[in-house]
């Protein structure tokens, strides 16, 4: 097949998923509220009450509690404005990277990282999912994580509009599921509660720093979820006075907002946790992390045996399949926009659906989940130093010190291959904090860690702009079209041109002028699309001698 058909190829498939390019204003129909509520479905996941029962056997109820409200604030504050740059101008986390210190190919090193938290969680999901299966119907866990694995394919090929009908039906299902026997406990065995409260766990209880670290670093290995989330708030209308509070709204509780329900959950899992071992059954003990056990034991306490086996079994079913089908999405979309890059060629998004699955049944069958605690406090300390890296370089660079240019730039051939900001800040933070997770830096900072990615990444990144002078943010400053690039409201334009390669129409964020001339020397358009599929620069506009960068490309009025 020829580049130009590959391309046209890629536009019609891209059009449930836009894996490597703006999501135009024709695609997002739903309303704010609409977008929100989807977002918001996808964090039905077990694996919140697996990790805060984990912590909170390990740490005890008061240090695991400060641990989860701790790893929430800062992933509140990392996430404002990274989910900001998402809904508003209607990018995935990826193209948003690009442009705010990695460069068009540096990206490739996140979206990597991003891939392999997909994986890594489809993998804790599908793990529970068996365990379920496993207790209700005695079913082999090896068969488990292949149906875990499977019943996702039929919905995530046909992306967004499918997501967002499967979340709008199950969420209320969800919500009564593991809600109601909860709050009934509560209300009906204030002992249960008393317990819970002075639960100590391997520790004697008191509270310590440290433990509270150790606690909020198996949480941080979470933070990437704020990308699945981005993969649909990106699809915010856009934002006018008329829908201004609804739009706020769902931003705020659908972007940064996820972690405060999946903190809520983390707290809700230790409960379980202590729930389980104390009324149910002593000798649980590190079993009582898995969201099977906590679910039957407590609905064995309100309901005969089997209808407290079979709703737990129901509710593991649907958690599941809500969060799996997500992930399933979000890692097809990061595996096939690395792939397109570097290759040049797409080959569809279902191929990498399948690659998704492949590994993350492949971690199945090695029991990731018995060893979620180490996986996600190792994982947690690049996580942290790739996303505060990214919300450093928006808040500080980009608004405060006004280097990186304001707009997320995502086009090659405006955009270096490389920026040294992100990928130093990155690999630096990465280093010194996987260094101290490994003992190499003492005993008394290991627990530390992932403060140390946190705190590395957010110097780094600004001193490394300053250092290079963000030289390396943009080759070009004008695309060569004169039509602005904002509306009134400062929304991205909906004005449409005509790509000259694929020959679809696309709207203008998503468009340069092309360095090839038509066959009486006028103008002509190309898409971001058709540029990432050219294994050439025949189309690319040559390089811009260039001031500061902040000057010319305060693009972002109204924002």
């Amino acid at each position: 097949m020829s580049r130009t058909g590959n391309a046209r190829e890629a536009a019609e498939d891209s059009l449930e998923d836009y894996a490597f390019r703006y999501v135009p204003r024709t695609f997002r129909r739903w309303s704010a509220a609409s977008v929100g509520a989807t977002a918001l479905g996808s964090i039905a996941f077990l694996a919140d009450f697996s990790i805060g029962a984990s912590v909170g056997i390990d740490h005890g109820t008061a240090n695991a509690v400060l641990g989860i409200l701790f790893a929430s604030v800062i992933i509140i504050i990392v996430g404002v404005p990274v989910a900001y740059y998402a809904a508003r101008y209607n990018l995935d986390l990826d193209l948003i990277a690009r442009g705010s210190g990695f460069g068009y190919y540096g990206s490739i090193i996140t979206t990597v990282i991003f891939a392999g938290f997909t994986c890594i969680f489809f993998a804790l999901e599908g793990a529970i999912m068996a365990q379920g299966l496993q207790v209700a119907t005695g079913t082999p866990l090896w068969l488990g994580y292949l149906i875990s694995t499977v019943v996702v394919i039929p919905i995530v090929i046909y992306g967004m509009r499918a997501l967002e009908r499967l979340h709008f039906w199950t969420t209320p299902m969800w919500l009564a599921l593991a809600l109601l026997p909860l709050l009934w406990i509560l209300v009906s065995d204030p002992e249960s509660v008393s317990a819970f409260m002075s639960f100590g766990g391997k520790s004697d209880g008191s509270i310590s720093f440290g433990a509270v670290v150790s606690s909020a670093a198996v949480c941080f290995a979470l933070t990437p979820q704020l990308a699945e989330q981005i993969d649909y708030i990106r699809a915010m209308p856009p934002r006018t006075p008329a829908n201004a509070r609804s739009w706020w709204t769902s931003f705020a509780l659908s972007g940064p907002g996820w972690v405060i329900f999946s903190g809520t959950k983390q707290i809700i899992g230790v409960f379980l946790a202590v729930y389980v071992l104390v009324k149910v059954d002593p000798t649980l003990g590190h079993n009582a992390t898995e969201p099977v056990k906590q679910f039957v034991g407590m609905y064995q306490t309100l309901l005969p045996n089997w209808l407290a086996i079979v709703l737990a079994l129901v509710l593991i079913v649907v958690a599941q399949v809500k969060i799996n089908v997500t992930n399933a999405y979000s890692g097809s979309l990061a595996w096939s926009n690395v792939f397109t890059r570097v290759a040049k060629h797409y080959p569809g998004r279902t191929i990498f659906v399948l690659l998704n699955l492949v590994i993350a049944y492949a971690l199945m069958m090695l029991d990731v989940f018995t060893l979620i605690s180490f996986v996600l406090s190792l994982y947690a300390n690049v996580v942290m130093a790739w996303l505060v890296t990214i919300a450093t370089d928006i808040a500080i660079n980009k608004w405060v010190l006004r280097i990186s240019p304001r707009f997320p730039e995502f086009r090659r051939g405006m955009l270096h291959d490389w920026n040294p900001v992100g990928l130093v800040s990155v690999g630096l933070a990465s280093v010194l904090s996987l260094l101290a997770f490994a003992g190499l830096l003492g005993t008394a900072v290991k627990p530390f860690s992932v403060l140390i990615a946190i705190g590395v990444a957010f110097v780094a990144t600004p001193v490394m702009a300053l250092a290079t002078r963000g030289r390396y943010y943009l080759r070009r400053r004008s695309d060569g079209i004169d039509a602005p690039l904002f509306d009134e409201h400062g929304n991205p334009s909906g004005e449409r041109f005509r790509c000259h390669v694929t020959g679809y129409m696309f709207e203008r964020p998503d468009m340069l002028a092309s360095a090839q001339r038509g066959s009486h020397g006028q103008l002509q358009y190309v898409s971001s699309l058709a540029l990432t599929l050219d294994s050439s620069d025949r189309y690319v506009l040559p390089p811009e001698v260039t001031g500061p960068p902040h000057r010319a490309t305060d693009r972002g009025r109204g924002t």
